[in-house]
């Protein structure tokens, strides 16, 4: 499945994938969505609104914007995979399978 840096620029990863995100073969994120489960478009919901909320705050605006940006790609294609699965779910119900 993709997740959002699927979609980045090499600039864009510099801002949303930094290299102290991963440790091993594990980019934080993956291990946050495998921990949290359906819960995980909440937690993206939060950063978005996190880094929305303080972009001027900080005096590093655009690189919070770029933050919030991330997360609600990773937050749109989560909703594609999540309603992906679910037409796949109804279709097999209506299968007979």
């Amino acid at each position: 499945m993709k997740v959002a840096k699927d979609f980045m620029t090499i600039d864009e990863l510099i801002v949303n994938s930094p290299p102290h995100y991963k440790q091993g073969d594990v980019e934080c994120i993956e291990a946050i969505k495998a921990a949290t489960g359906a819960e995980y478009q909440g937690y993206l919901q939060g950063n978005i609104m996190k880094y929305i909320w303080r972009y001027r705050a900080k005096g590093q605006a655009i690189s919070d914007l770029k933050k919030a940006e991330w997360y609600l790609k990773e937050l749109i294609v989560d909703e594609y995979a999540q309603q992906a699965k679910k037409a796949e779910e109804e279709d097999t119900v209506h299968r007979g399978c």
